[in-house]
């Protein structure tokens, strides 16, 4: 039985992953939770039953095995080398950390501890992907060629928590959503190295007052992070990615989107469908899959606490979302710079 410690009791806490744990009673029990809002975390005790309440997460390693960090981006690191260090493992929330040098700091301390060090990258867990990561093993695609990411809402601030702050979260829509999909190309692909990246964040839509939002209220004089993010990635074997996110675009409806185009085929995930010339003809094929993130929420625990009892491999490894968020860090460095960024 694994003893789980929950640091960060807001919404993406309990809206998936207690909930994940608490079907998983065979295998994982919440001993102990964590949060600066005091009043919040007894809550969240008390609703579970659990007794052990701590205001300062350095006291929760001592009562757990493993811990799953959902507070903002701007202390992930701290948090995670430190229950790393105590010989704790950990399951952190996505993006793996602020900046790339942070993320090589949580690399470090799980290896060197020897503990598990899993991000929160969900969507890996979701049947399209699975089912196209099986496809692509396959040799349905060959080698990639160009691959289109899109993650747009069309009128999706979040109103609420610390989205908007940058120095808490470090930016805003690609460090946020866009970061979810860059992660499934990347994995889909099996992970190219990336040779340069250009990039241009946007926020003067979210800047310009009145502005109508369907998820909630936020102050367009202060926001101060992106909103729209347009990239362009080149890697190391010649392919290419064209990638685009945003909280808040101009645009007839959210869309997501992510395609491979192969030397011996395609791929669409949204919705599941594969391109092939074949017996003479182009033949499309469409499978049922769906993106269901609570399904895949539930997917991922089972995961993270089945590595942690020595009966998994990891799905997300660190080394994994590290190249992530140097990527991020370049389409950042390149917007602020006007120049494209070389990545060794």
């Amino acid at each position: 039985m694994l003893k789980m410690g929950i640091i960060g009791v807001g919404g993406i806490a309990q809206g998936r992953h207690i909930p994940a744990y608490l079907q998983m009673k065979e295998k994982v029990e919440i001993t102990a939770v964590q949060d600066v809002n005091k009043e919040r975390a007894d809550e969240v005790a008390s609703k579970l039953g659990i007794t052990q309440v701590f205001d300062n997460y350095t006291d929760l390693f001592d009562v757990v095995d493993a811990v799953t960090i959902c507070t903002p981006n701007k202390f992930h690191a701290d948090i995670a080398v430190a229950a790393l260090e105590a010989g704790v493992h950990v399951l952190c929330e996505k993006p793996m950390a602020m900046t790339a040098e942070e993320c090589q700091r949580m690399l470090d301390a799980s290896r060197k501890s020897g503990k598990k060090l899993a991000i929160a990258y969900h969507y890996r867990f979701t049947e399209p992907a699975q089912v196209a990561k099986k496809a692509v093993r396959n040799q349905e695609v060959g080698d990639p060629l160009v691959t289109r990411v899109e993650a747009m809402r069309r009128r999706k601030v979040p109103g609420w928590g610390v989205f908007t702050n940058k120095e808490l979260q470090g930016g805003g829509s690609l460090i946020d959503y866009g970061c979810h999909m860059l992660d499934l190309a990347l994995w889909l692909l099996d992970g190219p190295k990336p040779a340069e990246v250009s990039g241009r964040t946007y926020n003067r839509l979210s800047k310009t007052p009145n502005q109508i939002n369907d998820w909630g209220v936020f102050d367009t004089e202060t926001f101060d992070v992106d909103d729209h993010v347009s990239a362009y990635i080149t890697f190391e074997d010649g392919a290419s990615l064209f990638l685009e996110c945003s909280w808040s675009a101009n645009i007839k409806e959210d869309a997501r989107h992510l395609s491979i185009s192969g030397v011996d085929g395609g791929l669409n995930l949204y919705p599941l469908e594969f391109y092939q010339p074949k017996h003479g003809t182009f033949m499309t094929t469409t499978t049922k899959a769906d993106h269901n993130e609570n399904e895949a929420g539930i997917a991922q625990a089972h995961n993270f606490v089945d590595s942690c009892l020595g009966n998994a491999e990891l799905v997300v490894k660190p080394e994994e979302a590290l190249e992530v968020s140097r990527i991020i860090e370049a389409i950042y460095k390149s917007s602020e710079t006007g120049t494209s960024v070389r990545l060794s």
